[in-house]
This record gives structure tokens, C-alpha cells and sequence, in this order.
């Protein structure tokens, strides 16, 4: 078969097909049948191209309308039909290739890629050229020993120049501002050993310190680069809380028309149609129509809030129930959810307290070591005239000095901890979310999905009627309302045959059994004629049948964990969103004195900020969404798995267990990694005290202080080696306790 025979329409349909479904998922329907498709044509740079790729599309049947935006090298496609127009396939046609536009693609971390291939290299130098170094300990001839120095060199440089820019452009930029960090002394002495190796390689000497110079930027890097992951993890808890706001929505045109418009381009007063599953793109107000809202991004009410014309509605809140038309009130960036991003990065900030310490004593104690280097390069001029025995020995003292344990001492104890953790279901998000769990002496705690379960459960359930069990049961099946799933958990096999099921949204559902209507839901709606009341009813014919209560459960482990961290030195505090009789059964059940409640998430931020003012330290617990902010805001947080994706992200740690056992166990970790980290400082000045004054004396060569800088380092890792989980996880109870009384009434009265 030739290469230039056209391919047969079979071999072709199977990828054209393929591109066409794809096309459709990522299609918005405008209504009516309409679909609007984004494109990114990159190849647009013109007038021109814009007309080409406008007149190429529109003699396409199915399109309507299209149009390119050469800012952005977008083009937005309206179309008809059931199936997507061959639009891709139309555009390479073109000589314009596309694909579809995507907004919220992001790029990897540029900083953390150039520190592992700078690590890469370090290894592979520093690997190699020990390896010859042994050789050459062994006594290998001089011109062996001259030619493995060569190679040595040539490894060598390339790890100096890739490699150890990362230092040097650090120390320059702190020298330059006339000051010092613990990359100056570390730039001094690979530079001096490497250019003296130069020297002796080219002068035939004996010694060459090329394995010093390069092991010494691989164990650094690798402190570095651990660092940079552990703390790049948090770095996408904006991200997913901006990845709530939709990329857009239909607006409705004075003119009956309907338009996909970008969120940034909505202004107030446009009009836009929301179906149920979407999120509000912006603030608005309910123009028509009624549903119940998902608000606990917002409030963090456990259940769903009813809306109807003339309610307020907040951006990122999601629509349960039915559609309605809603008018926008503020732009994007103006909106409630964009304020929440923003509550977000003003509590972001560099926070890695040992960090600062470590560098703080490089600070201190790099000039005591740079002047002994210098001195000591003079005593030996003075006392020998040696200057190559001199420059040698002003080297060991800059090597072995150099604060590499100091820089292992907290990244180590961290990936330690994080290990220990993760092994009992603990994710640890924040290497320095370690540290700072460590100085906490408030606990804070989110009362819905947090210390209580998310799902709600039936009160009293052996003195339930059955059969009007098997019907509320039934109509529960039909919805997805909290209560309904409640509900429907006691679907039995023979359930009553129901015709047309309808639900109302903010309202219940009803639905026809043998010629009678029932109803589950609200009482002003089931049962209008007789005493209203808040708790769930199900009625016939009007008539109230009977009447639910339903309980929330604490999570497991809950009163266990908040007494150990009592009794471990913390207090314990509940700020929660939710109505205040459900945040005050929650406290009285764990004995939490004082709780808040119906706290928006710009308020939790603000007790918070309080509670730092007096000089606390808090840790915050919670699941997310309106606690997305606070968590951030906090000194550390954690979420459980079950949090919504911006609390993960926001959350420095997140335990996989529902059992919050997870809390007070962290928190022993914490302390420990701490007590070892403080250990490793002791550990590393101490190493420093002694060798110093040996290097001085002229007792060490810069490949001795090499090894012996490289054994402090064995040191530091031996003592974060010896990390232990000392509190084991709670296990969770058999029944998890339910909050307040359980209670059931019927038509005939009530069982308490």
C-alpha cells in the first residue's frame, strides 16, 4: 500500500468520531437546542486570519454564528443539531489546527522542576567522581590518579555552574544588601575548593577536592528540594476555591435571544437563566422561579436553603432543585465568592518559623566563621609562608563549618512526620504546618461535617408506624434532599406503587397512591390547614400523617479527641455557621462552653484574628467551603477526607479516618518532630563548636571536613530516624451518638 493513497473513510471515522463527542461534552446548551463551543485557534495573528476562520466556520449548516477573539485567539461557535459540526476538522482545513479552549489550565511549579534537575546533576557528579576518588585513596599511580582528576574536573564544573547557581544567586542577592545567609558560606567554599582542585590537577599535586565540592551541593539540594515540595502542596487551595465560580453563564437577551457569556464579562442587570446543578457565576437576586440552595459555601447551614423571587443569592452557591432566573447584582471580582479568594491570599504567607530560625542562626554565626576562615588563612601565611597549605586548611574550616545539618534539620524531622502520619491516615499538606501544630494551645472546630456527620439520620426509630414509614420512604426515593435520603434508607422491598411523583422545589415532594395524594416536606405546604411547624411532615389529602425529627450524629472519636487535646494543654472552641439551637446541642454534648454560631466566613476569619491578638494560637478544624478561608487564616488547620476539594487544599493537613482521633494524634506528632528538630540544632552547633577549632589547628583536609560535614548531616537524618507515633488513632464507637431528643409524633399523639 502507498503512502500517498488516501486513507479509507473507515480508517478515518473511528478519530473523527471521537473528536466529534468530545466537542459535545465540552459544548454549553443555550436552550432551544442551541449549543455555543470555545475554541482556541493559536495560529490566529490578524485581521485576516480572523475573516478565514469566521467565513470557514459559518459554511459550515450547523453553525449559526461565529466569532474570534484575537486577544485571546478564541473562537466562540454557536451551533445546532444533535451532533457537533466538524469544527476541528473544518479549522485544519483551514491551516488553522484548534482545540478546545480551556481557561483553567495550569502550569508545573518552574522553581521546584529546576531544583530536582539541578539535584540530578549534583548526584550524578558527585556519585561518579567519588567513585574514582576511591581509587585514587588506594594509592593509584600518578598518571592514573592525574587522569581521574581531569575527569573529576570535568564532572565537576558543569555541577558547579548548573547546579550551584542556586546557592550563589542566593548569596549574592544577600550580600548585595549587606547581609548574610547560610548560602554565603556554602558559595565560598565549593568555590574555593574547586578552583584550588583546578590548581593542583594542573600543577600534578596529589589531592583534589572535586568530591568534597560536589557532595556538598547534593546533600544541600536535597534538603532544598524537599522543602520546596512539602511546601508548594498548599499552594492550590485558591485555585480550587476559584475553580467554584463558573466559567460562565447563559444571559437572557431583551429580545428572547440566549448567549454563553464568560464570567468576566457579566455585568449588573443581566439577566441569566439557572438549571438546577448549576452554580450562581456571580451575586444576584431570584427574578423567577423557586429552588433550594446548597448555601454552605456561604453560611455552612447543614441543610439546603429555600429561594424564590426577590432572594438574594451568592456567588459559588449551588442550585439543588428547579430553575430560576436570577438578575446580577455585582461583577465577578466584586462578588462574594472573589472576596473569599482574596480573605484567602491576605492569610497566606511565609510561615516556616524554623526556617526563619535556621537562617537567623546562619545569620549570626556565618561572619564568627567567615573571619576564623580568614584568620586562620593569615596565622598559617604567617607562620609557614605556605600559602597553598594555608588557602587548604581556610577551606576545611569554611567546609566543615558549612550549616548543612543545619539545613537538613527541619526538612528531615518534616518528611518524617509526614511518613509516621500518613501510615495512621493522616495527609500532611504544609511541611511547616509540623511546626506550627506544635505551638497551638486553641483548637477550633467547624460543627457541621466536622464534629458532626454531614448526613442527618432519623430520630426514635423503633416506635415508628411502618406503613407510614414504607410511604415517606417511597416519596424519599424520588429526591435528594438530606431528609429524603434520610428517608429512603428504609425503602423495604414492597414499596407503595406511586404516580405522578412531582417535587416543589423549597417546598417537598408529592406523589399519588391509590387515588390519594401525599406529601412530604414542609407542614405550610403538606398539611396547610393545621399548626405549622418546622420539622418535616407527611400528609394525605392535606391531613398531617405524621410528623419526622431528624438528629444529627457527632463523628466518631469526637468526645474523645477534644478531652485529649484538654488534656494535653488546649482549649477547645466551636465557630460555626450553622442556626444556634443545632451549634448548642453540638457544645453541650462535648461540654464546649461558649460556642458561636451563624458565623459568615469573613466573621470566622475575624474571631480568629482576635484570638491572635490576645496571643493565642489556634488550630482550625473544618470541612471546608465557608471554612475554606478560616483554615488559612488559622496558625495551622486540618479537614477530614469527607471535606469539599477547597477545604482539602486549604487544610495543612487532611485526615482519611472519620474518626477525629486524627486530631489529638497529629498534634502529639507535631510535638515530637518539634522536640526533635530542637534536637538537631543543638546537634549541628555542637558539631560546629568542635570542629571548627580542630579545622583551625590544621588537623583536617577539605576531603576529611567533607566527610565529617557529611556526617553531621548522617547525624541529623539518625535522630529524625527515631520519630514515633506515641498516641494511637481513637477507634471509632459502635453507635455514634446522636445530639438531642429523639422524638416522633403521629396523628395520635407523640412518643418521647
Amino acid at each position: 500500500m502507498s503512502c500517498c493513497v488516501p486513507l479509507s473513510q473507515e480508517d478515518v471515522r473511528p478519530s473523527a468520531l471521537e473528536q466529534r463527542n468530545e466537542l459535545l461534552l465540552a459544548s454549553r446548551a443555550l436552550g432551544n437546542g442551541l449549543y455555543q463551543t470555545d475554541l482556541s485557534v493559536p495560529g490566529v495573528h490578524c485581521a485576516h486570519c480572523i475573516r478565514t476562520v469566521e467565513t470557514g466556520l459559518m459554511r459550515l449548516p450547523e453553525v449559526e454564528a461565529a466569532r474570534v477573539n484575537l486577544s485571546t485567539r478564541r473562537a466562540s461557535v454557536k451551533w445546532r443539531g444533535e451532533q457537533a459540526p466538524a469544527l476541528i476538522e473544518t479549522l485544519a482545513d483551514l491551516g488553522f489546527p484548534a482545540h478546545v479552549f480551556e481557561e483553567t489550565e495550569q502550569g508545573k511549579d518552574p522553581e521546584l522542576a529546576r531544583l530536582i534537575r539541578a539535584l540530578a546533576v549534583a548526584g550524578f557528579a558527585a556519585m561518579n567522581i567519588m567513585l574514582q576518588s576511591v581509587s585514587i585513596w588506594s594509592g593509584a599511580e600518578p598518571e592514573t590518579r592525574q587522569a581521574f582528576h581531569w575527569i573529576s574536573a570535568a564532572l565537576a564544573l558543569p555541577c558547579l555552574v548548573y547546579s550551584g547557581r542556586i546557592f550563589f544567586i542566593s548569596a549574592w542577592s544577600a550580600l548585595k544588601t549587606g547581609r548574610t545567609n547560610m548560602d554565603v558560606p556554602i558559595s565560598i567554599g565549593v568555590s574555593l575548593a574547586v578552583a584550588l582542585s583546578l590548581y593542583d590537577t594542573i600543577e600534578h599535586g596529589t589531592h583534589a577536592y572535586f568530591d568534597a565540592a560536589t557532595s556538598l551541593i547534593f546533600f544541600l539540594l536535597i534538603g532544598r528540594t524537599l522543602d520546596r515540595v512539602m511546601r508548594e502542596k498548599a499552594r492550590a487551595a485558591v485555585q480550587g476555591l476559584i475553580r467554584l465560580t463558573p466559567r460562565g453563564a447563559t444571559v437572557l437577551r431583551d429580545g428572547g435571544g440566549r448567549d454563553y457569556v464568560p464570567v468576566n464579562d457579566i455585568a449588573p442587570g443581566m439577566r441569566i437563566a439557572l438549571a438546577a446543578g448549576d452554580r450562581a457565576p456571580v451575586d444576584g437576586r431570584v427574578e423567577e422561579g423557586r429552588s433550594e440552595f446548597d448555601c454552605a459555601l456561604a453560611t455552612g447551614e447543614s441543610a439546603p436553603q429555600p429561594v424564590a423571587a426577590g432572594d438574594l443569592v451568592q456567588a459559588g452557591t449551588l442550585n439543588l432543585t428547579g430553575a430560576l432566573v436570577m438578575v446580577a447584582t455585582a461583577r465577578a471580582q466584586d462578588s462574594f465568592l472573589a472576596e473569599m479568594v482574596r480573605l484567602m491570599e491576605a492569610a497566606e504567607g511565609g510561615r516556616a518559623r524554623y526556617r526563619r530560625l535556621a537562617d537567623r542562626i546562619a545569620s549570626l554565626y556565618s561572619p564568627v566563621v567567615h573571619a576564623a576562615a580568614f584568620l586562620t588563612f593569615v596565622g598559617w601565611m604567617v607562620a609557614t609562608g605556605d600559602w597553598h597549605r594555608a588557602i587548604s586548611i581556610a577551606i576545611a574550616v569554611l567546609i566543615i563549618t558549612c550549616p548543612c545539618a543545619l539545613g537538613l534539620a527541619v526538612p528531615i524531622v518534616q518528611v518524617m512526620a509526614a511518613r509516621r502520619l500518613f501510615e495512621n491516615g493522616i495527609l500532611v499538606k504544609d511541611g511547616s504546618g509540623i511546626e506550627r501544630l506544635a505551638e497551638i494551645d486553641t483548637a477550633v472546630f467547624d460543627k457541621t461535617g466536622t464534629l458532626t456527620e454531614r448526613d442527618v439520620q432519623l430520630g426514635d426509630i423503633g416506635s415508628l408506624d411502618r406503613g407510614a414509614l414504607a410511604m415517606a420512604a417511597a416519596l424519599g426515593l424520588h429526591s435528594k434532599h438530606p431528609q429524603s435520603r434520610a428517608l429512603s434508607q428504609f425503602a423495604g422491598v414492597d414499596l407503595p406503587a406511586l404516580t405522578d411523583v412531582r417535587e416543589y422545589a423549597g417546598l417537598g415532594i408529592e406523589g399519588r397512591h391509590e387515588g390519594r395524594l401525599y406529601r412530604l416536606g414542609r407542614a405550610a405546604w403538606a398539611a396547610p390547614a393545621e399548626p405549622d411547624t418546622t420539622d418535616t411532615v407527611l400528609a394525605v389529602d392535606g391531613l398531617r400523617l405524621a410528623t419526622y425529627r431528624f438528629e444529627e450524629r457527632l463523628r466518631p472519636g469526637a468526645c474523645a479527641a477534644l478531652d485529649a487535646l484538654r488534656a494535653d494543654g488546649a482549649s477547645v472552641r466551636i465557630l460555626s455557621g450553622d442556626n444556634a439551637t443545632a451549634v448548642a446541642a453540638v457544645a453541650d454534648a462535648l461540654a464546649v462552653a461558649e460556642p458561636a454560631s451563624g458565623l459568615l466566613p469573613g466573621e470566622k476569619v475575624e474571631r480568629l484574628a482576635e484570638l491572635a491578638a490576645q496571643g493565642h494560637r489556634t488550630l482550625m478544624v473544618g470541612d471546608g467551603l465557608n471554612d475554606a478561608p478560616a483554615l488559612t487564616a488559622a496558625h495551622v488547620s486540618m479537614a477530614p477526607a469527607s471535606a469539599a476539594d477547597i477545604g482539602r487544599s486549604a487544610a495543612d493537613f487532611v485526615f482519611l479516618r472519620d474518626d477525629l482521633g486524627a486530631v489529638p494524634l497529629a498534634y502529639g506528632v507535631a510535638r515530637e518532630a518539634g522536640r526533635l528538630v530542637r534536637q538537631n540544632f543543638v546537634l549541628a552547633i555542637t558539631y560546629n563548636a568542635i570542629a571548627l577549632p580542630v579545622a583551625v589547628l590544621g588537623h583536617v583536609t577539605p576531603l576529611i571536613a567533607a566527610l565529617a560535614m557529611s556526617l553531621s548531616s548522617v547525624l541529623v537524618v539518625a535522630n529524625a530516624l527515631r520519630l514515633k507515633v506515641r498516641r494511637p488513632l481513637a477507634r471509632p464507637a459502635a453507635a455514634p451518638a446522636t445530639i438531642g431528643p429523639a422524638r416522633w409524633k403521629t396523628a395520635g399523639g407523640t412518643v418521647e
